[in-house]
């Protein structure tokens, strides 16, 4: 499809208006991004796009993806189809639950630690009447756990903070109650701040790939069997290696990041909590098995730091027109359709990597950015970027000599 008739099938199919889709060609008014971020000067453009094929939980969904590397939008898509036949995504979540750090100086732990929890129903009292919408909705200040870290202890506010990503409501708590914690314990408090490190806000995903369909989709070149067994050994590579799980984890975040930046949520807080707990477990965020017909099923687990209110999303109209796309009516279903699209592009990948090699599709469609680099328009870039792929030749050099013959 062209790029119209791509937006006129999306506002078809989601019943979009006009005005939804007129944030497409206008983007951010910088009297909000000025206010968004200091020194504005403008806006920065990433290409915008749709994952398509995705069922997740028995519900289909148009995934908006923001991203500027190449195929990765096409990999998660290809992926998702082929799961299809299989019935596509499963994935279930965790309270949204967020930390809260506090750092108390001079103190004995074993004291601190039965003073703070003999408080915990006062702090509640204390901490919720700082945010009664969000206690009105279910969240707010749950537990407390105490942690001795070398010369000094560290307290942790458990806070439900349901569909925000919750960084405001957690940092605020954390300095509303310090003076009362050093008022009990005796203590210095130091730092306040949340953690990106939000392991009680996990996710959890599944998808099997039929060993048939895999087989099928190498047009029977390669037996099913074989494509299960090399992506489970490709995983495993991951699972041995720390240099190459963090390529195997970087491939995860391809699709979640997209996600993320697309609905105006903090991708690097997701990026940071989601590394850390891959290092903690030691192991990558995905991982493969066979079932017993010899399918493949996929896993993920991930903690997903997201919100639909809050921060830059209530302001954002990229943010909005993407969550309206989405159709997602919780925090924790956003975080469970981004574990899926992650899952999505490692499976892609680990099947590139093993069986065909990832440079081959990869290439068709960096060929195209190449031609462009060149100064190809129009018709000019698809003739040069298909012409380069057959010939296995892809520069912008090859492509400069190409469009000098096709002016001539």
């Amino acid at each position: 499809m062209s790029v119209d008739e791509r937006r006129k099938a999306l506002k078809e199919k989601l019943n979009l208006s006009d005005e939804d889709l007129a944030v497409l060609d206008t983007g951010i008014p910088l009297d909000i991004t000025n206010r968004m971020v200091e020194n504005v000067i403008g806006n920065f453009a990433i290409p915008f796009g749709i994952g398509t094929n995705f069922i997740i939980n028995g519900k289909e969904y148009m995934i908006p993806m923001a991203v500027e590397e190449t195929s990765v939008i096409a990999a998660a898509s290809n992926a998702a189809k082929l799961a299809c036949a299989g019935g596509g995504f499963t994935a279930e979540s965790d309270e949204p639950v967020m930390i809260g750090q506090i750092q108390l100086f001079g103190v004995e732990y074993e004291k601190t630690r039965k003073i703070l929890t003999d408080k915990i129903e006062e702090m509640k009292g204390i901490l919720n009447r700082k945010d009664s919408t969000l206690v009105s909705l279910g969240g707010g200040f749950k537990d407390i756990e105490v942690r001795p870290i070398d010369n000094y202890t560290v307290i942790h506010l458990l806070v439900d903070v349901r569909d925000a990503m919750g960084a405001n409501v957690v940092n605020t708590m954390c300095e509303c109650i310090s003076p009362y914690i050093e008022q009990w314990t005796g203590g210095k408090t130091g730092l306040r701040i949340i953690s990106n490190l939000a392991d009680y806000r996990m996710v959890r995903a599944s998808a099997t790939w039929s060993k048939t369909d895999l087989e099928k989709s190498f047009d029977g070149k390669v037996k099913g069997e074989e494509v299960v067994n090399a992506i489970i050994s490709a995983w495993k590579f991951a699972a041995d290696d720390i240099y190459r799980c963090a390529t195997h984890n970087k491939g995860i975040m391809n699709g979640i990041d997209a996600i993320m930046i697309a609905t105006g949520n903090d991708w690097r807080a997701v990026e940071a909590g989601a590394h850390t707990y891959s290092r903690i477990t030691e192991k990558p965020l995905t991982w493969y098995e066979k079932d017993k017909e010899g399918n493949l099923i996929g896993h993920i687990e991930i903690p997903m730091v997201v919100g639909i209110v809050g921060g830059s999303v209530g302001i954002n109209p990229f943010a909005q027109f993407s969550l309206k796309v989405l159709g997602v009516k919780s925090s924790r279903e956003l975080g469970e359709v981004a574990a899926c699209v992650g899952l999505a592009n490692n499976f892609a990948a680990l099947r590139a990597l093993s069986v065909e090699g990832l440079q081959r599709g990869h290439m068709k469609l960096h060929a195209t950015n190449i031609a462009q680099m060149a100064g190809a328009v129009g018709e000019e870039i698809d003739k040069i970027a298909s012409q380069m792929v057959e010939e296995k030749k892809i520069s912008v050099a090859r492509a400069k000599e190409l469009l000098n013959e096709i002016k001539k």
